[in-house]
């Protein structure tokens, strides 16, 4: 085991083989490949029953907790929302605190953070050679911070965006060789998308790639980078965008990345076009809503894939890409899966960018019949819109009614897990459709450039909840069981070797399910609602569970923000209404494991 003394020659590789150590918990996404798998199998649905608290942990901050803590070692690095406090927690004495960071930030960036003021989690980044292993925080104001991981100190410190534009901080990091990557949200401010590496020796700017403008801008080479397959060629964004809007275009990037190291590609998808009124940006609007695949190094486009052309919905294309072996139409394929917010789920291959499945994964989406898979066509990867639920051919000010999924999607950034042994991929969904009626907006820098009025309630003639939880089988494209939640399912999933998979829901409950039938086998409720990521970790040969609770994010920032408009919150506070009946605000992370565990048969 690593410990955070230790001085590494190569940080990429040391990185790469601690993920590959299953007492520890490295990265916010658990690996590179975004699996959130874990070998440990000591807690397995054997025993799982006889789950139990083990100790708990005050974050001291109310609002949405999302993410998950880190492991290395004995030690635990936990993080909260606004003002983003890291704490690090000794494993080996009752989880007491060695040392907490506490950033001084400007309240004013709460205003320009959209729907709560969370934070997905800090990275850690072995040292090379005579330097300090570190914790990457990117704070809510886009500082992005280095800590000793020993003491909690400053060791750098670098200004990713500008939150008088509305440019904040809410995406976990991701280090990759001896840089660190870091994106930006602030879509719904008219933010220009941006993915930015930094170096670890001392936070110099790498490369920066945006989501829309110039070829140059977005290190695209017009030949070598493709779509479908096919070279984009010269100005394949501009061509998209009326005049100058793609310069508050948003593609904003605060969703999870990914990174294979045999190609040496890290993967990401790129958020909402600006504004959400898309009568006032003609055009397919591009690179807003894709998935991007690029060269760690450099940060140039390998290839790229729109999934939701001139969006007209808000379905962010911000949420994990999973990288997986599976067999498609009975042949192995190296995959990307994708669960989009469009209410699509997309099987690539993760080397080519070939669209190998595109399905429904709710069975009420209802906005597009069909993703076309037929290559030949021009419609090929493009999906059908329905054109009763277009909000651009209805027109402004029309309210266009039943659309299904609701804007904050079929999934929102909630992660899904993959389980190697069953081959599945296991997937927090929201059971939400909305009305929605867009309305021209100015763009003034800092403000909101929204440009639509929303409401949300459950999918209509189904099990009356508005989340599912669910298996799928990505190489066919086809839901293997569905697990129906009151409240959407806004907690990321943990699979492990012992046969079950974990998740949080919005009441506080901690579930565990076997992972082939979704058989419930183990429930708890925690003191506030789950908007965060289960996660395991190994300590003295014991096992343990770990997850933030802490109500808020979207679907929660009625109650974390007190607010009771129905409309408000883009629409979530009526549809979430019911929420104060089943929890309260809170700030805890709750860490459970079974007495006298024995590893699975």
């Amino acid at each position: 085991m690593i410990g955070l003394g230790a001085g590494i020659a190569s940080a990429n590789e040391a990185l790469a083989t601690m993920q590959q150590n299953a007492a520890d918990w490295t990265m916010p996404t658990g690996d590179y490949a975004n699996t959130r798998y874990s070998t440990l199998d000591k807690i397995n649905k054997g025993n799982v029953k006889d789950l139990v608290p083990a100790w708990t942990f005050s974050t001291g901050v109310l609002r949405g907790h999302e993410g998950n803590p880190l492991v290395i070692g004995d030690t635990m690095f936990v993080h909260t929302p606004f003002p983003n406090i890291v704490y690090a927690l000794d494993l080996k004495d009752n989880g007491s605190i060695k040392w907490k960071y506490e950033p001084v930030q400007d309240p004013n960036v709460i205003p320009v953070m959209c729907c709560d003021t969370v934070n997905r989690g800090v990275a850690y980044a072995p040292a090379a050679e005579g330097g300090k292993n570190l914790i990457i925080l990117h704070q809510a104001d886009t500082t992005v911070v280095a800590l000793d991981a020993a003491t909690g100190e400053q060791v750098w410190t670098v200004k990713n965006g500008d939150p008088s534009k509305g440019e904040t901080g809410t995406a976990a990091p991701m280090v990759v060789k001896d840089k660190v990557m870091i994106g930006i949200s602030g879509g719904e401010f008219g933010v220009r998308g941006s993915l930015t590496a930094y170096n670890l020796k001392d936070g110099t700017q790498a490369w920066r790639a945006y989501s829309t403008g110039p070829d140059a801008e977005m290190l695209f080479d017009p030949e070598k980078t493709t779509a479908l397959g096919k070279p984009v060629g010269a100005d394949s964004s501009l061509k998209t965008w009326e005049g100058d809007q793609w310069k508050i275009g948003g593609g904003t990037t605060w969703g999870w990345y990914s990174y294979d190291p045999e190609l040496n590609l890290i993967y990401y998808g790129t958020g909402n076009p600006s504004t959400w009124n898309p009568s006032q940006r003609p055009g397919d609007n591009k690179w807003s809503m894709a998935i991007m695949a690029r060269d760690a190094d450099t940060g140039m486009a390998k290839w790229v894939y729109q999934m939701t052309p001139h969006d007209e919905w808000d379905f962010d294309g911000v949420n994990e890409m999973i990288l997986a072996d599976i067999d498609v139409d009975g042949a192995p394929r190296k995959v990307l899966a994708h669960f989009d917010r469009n209410g699509f789920a997309y099987t690539l291959d993760r080397a080519t960018g070939e669209l190998l499945v595109a399905k429904k994964y709710d069975p009420a989406v209802n906005w597009a019949t069909e993703v076309v898979m037929d290559k030949e066509s021009e419609q090929y990867g493009r999906p059908q819109v329905v054109a009763q639920y277009s909000t651009e051919q209805n027109g402004e000010d029309v309210n266009s009614t039943g659309i299904c999924p609701a804007a904050l999607g079929t999934k929102d950034q909630q992660p899904a897990a993959f389980s190697p042994k069953t081959k599945l991929f296991y997937v927090p969904t929201n059971h939400v459709c909305m009305d929605y009626e867009p309305f021209r907006v100015a763009y003034t820098a800092g403000q909101p450039y929204v440009g639509a009025t929303l409401s949300m309630y459950p999918a209509p003639n189904s099990h009356g909840g508005m989340g599912n939880f669910i298996a799928w089988d990505a190489g066919k494209g086809e839901i293997v069981w569905s697990l129906p939640e009151q409240f959407s399912v806004w907690s990321g999933a943990l699979a492990t070797a012992g046969d079950i998979v974990f998740y949080g829901t919005l009441e506080g409950f901690l579930k565990a399910v076997d992972s082939t039938t979704g058989e419930e086998l183990y429930k708890f409720k925690t003191p506030s609602g789950i908007i965060a990521n289960v996660m395991t970790y190994e300590t003295d040969g014991q096992q343990f569970v770990g997850v933030l609770s802490g109500i808020g994010g979207w679907a929660g920032i009625g109650l974390a923000a007190g607010l009771t408009d129905p409309n408000a919150g883009l629409g979530a506070v009526g549809g979430y209404a019911a929420l104060s009946k089943y929890t309260a605000l809170g700030g805890q992370l709750t860490v459970f494991t079974v007495p006298n565990q024995t590893a699975a048969k």
